[in-house]
């Protein structure tokens, strides 16, 4: 099969430091090509991937040091590239939500669109009932929640390749892990908090966005004197394995619907248990007892903690392998893929109240 996947601009395919989506794209592709399918990545130049690269711009987008850049411009120029490109391809899968919906409305019976982010915001339900044939993928059956009428084809949750994370079967260093964003909503003071009353160091390895300054400089900054709590800043792909595999335990204290939270699978990949809060995607990707425990309190997180050193972590590695590698994830994409093409196109009304044939509606 001959598969297109267009990635955001925003990090290279993987990313260098933080970038859950993009990480998870570079996986797919790999696994895709290991299973003898032709897939092209669209991604910025400095990307690495077994698949074949169509190089859309010089660099990322975040870590270019040019001060002023369009991420608009970035973006349509490339989904004008792929439009030109797109008859040598069976499936065009999008990872960008819905940016190419108005410019592949006549392709959409070979479209795929895996939604990465929330979708519990005000104007999304209207945009995805003006354009219902682009078939969708969920990273979570939760995510689905707030747009119950979408064209939903799947839940494919996110994978890993195994061999990029190592597990020892014991935490060389008894530190509690925090990694991802210092952002209000990933509630690394509560990791904070959590970590002081049970007396455990805690190391935070995560980066600080713009929009986040003024939340890490007035609430978490004061918090790092503690000798407790050591801040790393962000770490890229080379890093992560040590930082987890060493770990205690992985806290995950969202304070909002995540769609998937990478981060989990790849502590459960370096046999880390994860402590995570009743959030979004959580239950879905953490069995209780057996890779972590699910909490609703800091009572909770608090018990878990002390019983957390009670997990089998050869366990927690066996259960990531059974449901979260790459090759799973490939796996369930190529199903998607075979029964889009299979299913007949829908003639569905077009803007202007005459038939046009958008693409394929599926049911739910």
């Amino acid at each position: 099969m001959k598969i297109a996947q267009v990635a955001p601009l925003c990090e290279a395919v993987p990313p260098k430091l933080y970038g859950g989506t993009e990480m998870v794209i570079a996986h797919l592709c790999d696994a895709l090509t290991e299973l003898g399918h032709e897939v092209t990545l669209f991604a910025s130049a400095e990307s690495s991937t077994e698949a074949r690269l169509v190089p859309m711009r010089d660099h990322s987008l975040r870590l270019d040091a040019v001060p002023l850049k369009s991420d608009l411009a970035a973006h349509l120029s490339m989904l004008y590239e792929v439009r030109e490109l797109s008859q040598r391809f069976d499936i065009l899968h999008f990872h960008l939500d819905l940016l190419h919906f108005p410019l592949f409305e006549h392709l959409a019976h070979r479209c795929v669109t895996t939604v990465h982010s929330r979708t519990d915001l005000k104007d999304l339900p209207g945009a995805y009932a003006r354009w219902p044939y682009y078939g969708l993928v969920s990273i979570s059956d939760r995510q689905r929640h707030p747009l119950p009428d979408a064209n939903w084809l799947a839940t494919v949750p996110h994978g890993i390749s195994p061999a990029r994370y190592w597990c020892s079967g014991h935490a060389d260093r008894g530190y509690l892990a925090f990694l991802g964003r210092i952002a209000p909503e990933k509630g690394p003071d509560v990791a904070i908090r959590l970590a002081r009353e049970a007396r455990i160091p805690l190391r935070i390895a995560a980066k600080v966005d713009a929009v986040d300054r003024v939340y890490f400089e007035s609430v978490i900054r004061p918090l790092l004197d503690d000798p407790l709590i050591e801040f790393i800043g962000e770490i890229g792909a080379e890093q992560k394995p040590e930082f987890l595999a060493n770990a205690l335990a992985l806290l995950f204290p969202i304070r909002w619907p995540e769609p998937f939270g990478l981060v989990m699978i790849e502590a459960m990949a370096c046999g880390t248990p994860v402590i995570a809060w009743d959030r979004g995607s959580v239950p879905e990707v953490i069995e209780p007892g057996v890779t972590g425990f699910v909490v609703q309190s800091d009572r909770q997180a608090l018990a878990a903690i002390r019983e957390v050193e009670r997990l089998d972590r050869r366990a927690v590695r066996a259960a990531f392998e059974r449901r979260f590698t790459a090759r799973h994830m490939a796996g369930a994409y190529l199903d998607v893929y075979q029964t889009l093409l299979a299913a007949p196109r829908t003639v569905g009304r077009g803007r202007h109240g005459r038939g046009a044939t958008y693409g394929t509606r599926m049911g739910h």
